[in-house]
């Protein structure tokens, strides 16, 4: 007879220890509220109306070089000059191929393409943003994901939305620090994502709104050589060879961004914050609720918007409040919104029903121009499981980087990381910042 997990069976509490904990979670959930509105109302004054900082809004970036710049040098391409508008409908492209290592082992050729636009007069309105990051590894295995983040003429809305179809085998172990590095377990399956969420102003930088979120997995099966993966883990959803899971939802969505260019926020700072219920009625499997609150603030050491030289803070907490979770829809490293924290961690390598995470970076020019720049970055996590207790057994990793100017219209970056934990170590690269 199996075990239970010492924090996964709310069933077997009694019910008065039961009703604690969901007040607890409840109270919990009322204090980030708390906490977003209580930012909200120490920043509403300082900028009235909607107006945007203009050097933040619409910086001169004369004085910086991109790549863009020297392959135009180098064709000798002289474009046409247009009249100084701030009315924003240019779109800033950036495309990178490069082939690296996917979680689950081996490599893939993977395409990054961003797109930086405007849908209003960029004084009053910030970049919106969408990636495309499509990879495939020639065989089997390949990912289709597509993210957006689109701010309205006036900042009036903003639309958050994430599309994902994977075939993507990746490596797991187990929950908490059930096992050690070298007894990871490979699992494979057909993933498929739609969130959508449209959150409309209610005050000045402060937005609410609702979402719907859908996580489908399918033919979920352990690797030959590894055994019966329920076993493994010791957890009984979403853990049965050849099965699926489906978890459909909706959510309650808070969000307060100061940013006004998320692909490389100069200053300014983020928070925001998810309560999602997954009711059978909606198709999931079992009811199930969570939890997901990010914060992030950036300080800038210079006034001049053409040179880099920040310090970015992230911290985000996630965690579930029942017990019937799919085992792949538990919180973990390298599965927040956009895949980007554990830099130096294997995707997955910590995962729990409760997840912390902290990260800080410092980002500088190299050259005066802006073409080159680099990063150095710290960062730790901990989770709840077997042999895991939340704040108290931590997991660190450090890090640097290289920043390459793509196009400096959008501020995008060719971002390449290293990053080392105890146990791993390992490369980076993308279009954009981390955070």
């Amino acid at each position: 007879m199996k075990l239970s997990l010492m924090f996964g069976r709310m069933e077997h509490m009694p019910k008065l220890l039961k009703k604690y904990a969901q007040h607890f979670y409840l109270k919990a959930a009322a204090r980030c509220i708390g906490l977003l509105l209580t930012l909200v109302s120490t920043a509403y004054a300082q900028r009235p109306g909607n107006e945007l900082e203009p050097s933040r809004s619409h910086a001169d970036t004369t004085r910086q070089v991109d790549l863009i710049d020297i392959a135009k040098n180098l064709l000798k391409i002289s474009p046409p000059k247009g009249p100084d508008s701030t009315e924003g409908k240019q779109f800033y492209f950036s495309f990178l191929p490069f082939s690296s290592e996917v979680p689950g082992g081996g490599t893939a050729l993977i395409t990054s393409t961003t797109a930086g636009f405007y849908k209003g007069d960029r004084n009053t309105t910030n970049m919106s943003r969408i990636t495309f990051t499509p990879y495939w590894n020639f065989g089997k295995r390949f990912g289709l994901p597509i993210r957006s983040y689109v701010w309205f003429k006036n900042n009036e809305w903003v639309i958050m939305g994430d599309t994902r179809f994977l075939r993507y085998p990746q490596y797991t172990w187990g929950l908490g620090n059930q096992y050690g590095e070298e007894d990871k377990f490979l699992i494979n399956y057909t993933y498929i994502r739609f969130y959508q969420h449209a959150l409309r102003r209610l005050s000045n930088h402060f937005y609410v709104g609702l979402g719907y979120n859908m996580d489908s997995r399918m033919n979920i099966r352990a690797d030959a050589e590894n055994g019966n993966f329920a076993e493994y883990v010791n957890y009984d959803y979403g853990t049965g060879d050849g099965s699926n899971s489906l978890s459909s939802g909706v959510s309650l969505n808070l969000l307060y961004d100061t940013r006004t260019n998320s692909i490389n926020p100069l200053d300014g700072c983020y928070a925001y914050f998810q309560y999602r219920v997954n009711p059978t009625l909606l198709g999931s499997d079992h009811l199930w609720r969570s939890t997901y609150l990010d914060l992030r603030k950036y300080f800038r050491f210079t006034q001049d918007v053409n040179k880099q030289n920040m310090l970015g803070l992230w911290m985000y907490y996630w965690g579930v409040l029942d017990t019937a979770v799919p085992y792949l829809d538990l919180p973990s490293i390298g599965w927040d919104v956009y895949n980007r924290s554990g830099r130096g961690f294997d995707q997955n390598r910590h995962r729990g029903r409760h997840l912390l995470y902290f990260e800080s970076e410092y980002r500088k020019d190299i050259t005066a121009n802006g073409l080159l720049g680099f990063v150095v970055f710290a960062n730790t996590n901990t989770v709840s499981g077997p042999k895991s207790r939340l704040m108290r057994d931590w997991h660190a990793a450090i890090g640097t980087g290289l920043r390459i100017k793509f196009n400096k219209g959008a501020g995008t970056n060719i971002a390449i990381d290293f990053g080392k934990s105890k146990d791993f170590s390992g490369f980076q690269i993308g279009l954009d910042e981390v955070f």
